[in-house]
């Protein structure tokens, strides 16, 4: 399975579930990040709560930089996802809705 068709299928959960999200293009200047950036309010709760999810392909291992970016979210109080399958990615965020 092809990395493209899993960004695909978070495109479209994080859609229908009405989050915002951004899919940064990687230049190599700046600070590194995930593949995507998101917020997502919950169903009947008031507070919101920022999100990135790292899409790989099965298999795929993380790299270094990916490892700390993600330490560097979860100290700053974000989630994050890594999503490696289709399923995984139909799933998504379906823990706090």
């Amino acid at each position: 399975m092809l990395e493209k068709a899993i960004k695909d299928a978070v495109k479209k959960r994080l859609k229908a579930i009405g989050a915002y999200q951004f899919w940064p293009v990687q230049t190599g200047f700046g600070s590194a990040t995930l593949d995507c950036l998101g917020c997502f309010r919950p169903v009947n709760s008031a507070d919101a709560f920022f999100f990135a999810v790292e899409c790989k392909r099965p298999g795929g291992k993380l790299s270094f930089r990916q490892h700390l970016t993600i330490e560097l979210i979860k100290h700053a109080g974000g989630r994050v996802y890594v999503i490696d399958s289709v399923e995984a990615a139909s799933r998504l965020l379906e823990e706090v809705n």
